[in-house]
């Protein structure tokens, strides 16, 4: 007749269990996070690329090149991307503005600059002393228009979109917000293409060349004067119509492309 299992080797068995599943507990999240390390170092390349060509796709889709019949790949040259500084308005070399980041750039001391409380109508905190600007080009290589980055915060986020100007520097080609996280429905309408065909044709400076620009919630009067510079609000959408509003006018000024615009346009008078 066997001899009584003993108190000590029934209570050990227990604790032996709960040590092995904290083992594999362990091991398993080990190579879980070794996993989606590698996964997120090996897709990296792949995402870079899908966040240019989406960046490119905008750029090109605000143009208004595809309207005239072109494709993509033939729009794609009538491009010409180049990197200016925003004080003076000068041209930058050394920098790619293909490869250019514009949201680090913003948080990098380094290559951007603080804004006073003042200066940040469009509530970004730094501004990058360089931007990317894409002039649009006929077939033999002539000035068409241009298409400036611009962002702000609005209501939850701040709105990164394209703003493209006729050959004239004053008439608005097209405005297109490629990211943000507006409320759907509400602010998000920024992307409703009704909404962004508005802008089409309206004048941002007056004859003097000072910004003018208006997002009203009042009924806009087509016999007024001041029509061509005014857009409807986005209905229940105060802030992020006012931060639309507040964003161009501040990367119209001369914190923002105010000096390239001048130079541009002696450049081409």
């Amino acid at each position: 007749m066997s001899a009584p299992e003993s108190d000590s080797a029934v209570s050990a068995a227990p604790v032996e269990s709960a040590s092995r599943t904290l083992l594999v507990t362990l091991v398993l999240c080990l190579v879980c996070s070794v996993m989606v390390a590698a996964a997120a170092v090996l897709l990296r390349p792949i995402q870079d690329t899908n966040k240019k060509a989406d960046l490119i796709g905008n750029v090109i889709a605000v143009s208004g090149l595809l309207k005239e019949g072109l494709t993509e790949e033939q729009a794609l040259k009538r491009i010409d991307a180049r990197m200016i500084e925003l004080a003076t308005g000068n041209e930058v070399t050394g920098v790619d503005p293909d490869t250019f980041n514009i949201v680090k750039a913003g948080k990098d001391p380094e290559i951007s600059t603080e804004l006073t409380r003042r200066e940040d109508v469009a509530q970004i905190r730094r501004e990058p002393r360089y931007l990317p600007v894409y002039r649009i080009v006929s077939a033999n290589g002539e000035f068409k228009k241009l298409i400036l980055p611009v962002y702000g915060y609005g209501l939850w986020s701040t709105m990164y979109g394209f703003l493209a100007l006729e050959e004239d520097l004053r008439t608005v080609q097209g405005l297109r917000f490629y990211q943000h996280a507006e409320t759907p429905g509400l602010g998000g309408e920024v992307d409703n293409p009704k909404w962004r065909a508005q802008w089409t044709g309206k004048v941002l400076f007056d004859e003097k060349w000072k910004v003018q620009v208006e997002i009203t919630k009042m009924a806009i009067d087509s016999s007024s004067p001041e029509a061509q510079h005014q857009v409807d609000a986005l209905a229940g959408a105060t802030i992020t119509s006012r931060g639309v509003e507040n964003l161009l006018k501040f990367w119209l000024s001369d914190k923002g492309y105010g000096p390239y615009l001048s130079r541009l346009r002696h450049e081409r008078s």
